[in-house]
C-alpha cells in the first residue's frame, strides 16, 4: 500500500499481468495510480467519457493547447469538446508518449512470431488493438469507436526530420503517474508492449493500479494554472456538471 494513500482512500487495487487488458469508469472524484512494477513497462490507455461515448481523448487538441509533444504532471487530457477528461496530478516517471499510438496483430506476429492460445495458453501472444477491442465491446462500444491513446510509461522523441525514436529505460521500476478523473472517464489499459519498442522478444511487463478517492482541484491547482487554456478547459468542464 503506498505511504501517500490513505488506507480509507483507497477503492480498488490490482495488477494487471503483461500483456493484458482492464478497463474501469473512473469517477469524477477519484484517481488512478499506475504503477510500473518491475520497470520499461508500457500502459497504453484509451479515455472516454463514459456518460456520453462520442465525446473522447482528442491527442491533437491535447498536444496543442499544452504546447508539449509529451505528457507530465501538470498536463491534462483534452476530450474532443475541449473538456477534460483527466488530469496529471503526479509523476514520477517524467515523460509519457501521446504520439506513438498502438501496434495491430500483423505488426506483433512479424516483430515476435505468434504464440496461440491453443497452445500457449495464457501465454499466448496478445496485441493491444485487440486488447482495447475486447474492452470497447464490453461497454457497447466497437471498432469505430477507438480513439488515440497514450502510452504511459514510454518515451518518444521526435527528431527535426519528423522520425519518431524510442528511448528504452525511461521507466525504472516503481515509477508512477497519477490520474485525477474530472469527469466520469471509461478508462482501458492495456500492458502490451510500445509499437517502437526495439526489443525482439515478446515480454510485457505488469502493472499495478489504484482507484482511490480524490480531492477536487482548487483554483490554484497546478493542472488548471499550468497555461491559460487549461483554466479553459476547467471551465468547460465544471459547466458541463452545473
Amino acid at each position: 500500500m503506498p505511504p501517500d494513500i490513505s488506507p480509507e482512500n483507497i477503492l480498488w487495487e490490482e495488477t494487471i499481468r503483461g500483456g493484458d487488458c482492464w478497463s474501469h469508469v473512473l469517477k469524477r472524484g477519484t484517481s488512478l495510480r499506475l504503477i510500473d512494477a518491475e520497470g520499461e513497462g508500457n500502459v497504453g490507455a484509451l479515455f472516454l467519457h463514459f456518460d456520453l461515448p462520442s465525446e473522447r481523448y482528442n491527442m491533437p487538441d491535447t498536444l496543442k493547447a499544452q504546447h508539449t509533444a509529451h505528457l507530465t504532471k501538470g498536463h491534462v487530457l483534452y476530450s474532443d469538446m475541449g473538456r477534460i477528461l483527466c488530469s496529471i496530478t503526479d509523476d514520477t516517471c517524467g515523460w509519457h508518449d501521446p504520439i506513438g499510438g498502438h501496434a495491430k496483430p500483423s505488426q506483433v506476429k512479424a516483430k515476435f512470431g505468434e504464440a496461440r492460445y491453443q497452445r500457449s495458453r495464457n501465454d499466448f501472444y496478445r496485441n493491444p488493438h485487440d486488447n482495447f477491442v475486447i474492452e470497447l465491446e464490453k461497454y457497447g462500444l466497437t471498432v469505430s469507436d477507438l480513439p488515440h491513446n497514450v502510452n504511459f510509461f514510454s518515451k518518444v522523441v521526435v527528431t527535426e526530420d519528423g522520425a519518431l525514436h524510442f528511448a528504452p529505460s525511461n521507466s525504472r521500476a516503481g515509477s508512477t503517474v497519477e490520474l485525477r478523473a474530472e469527469m466520469n472517464a471509461l478508462v482501458i489499459l492495456d500492458t502490451c508492449q510500445h509499437p517502437l519498442d526495439p526489443a525482439t522478444t515478446y515480454s510485457p511487463k505488469p502493472v499495478q493500479v489504484i482507484v482511490s478517492r480524490s480531492v477536487s482541484p482548487g483554483t490554484d491547482d497546478l493542472c488548471r494554472t499550468s497555461c491559460p487554456e487549461n483554466t479553459r478547459g476547467f471551465i468547460n468542464t465544471e459547466r458541463f456538471y452545473l
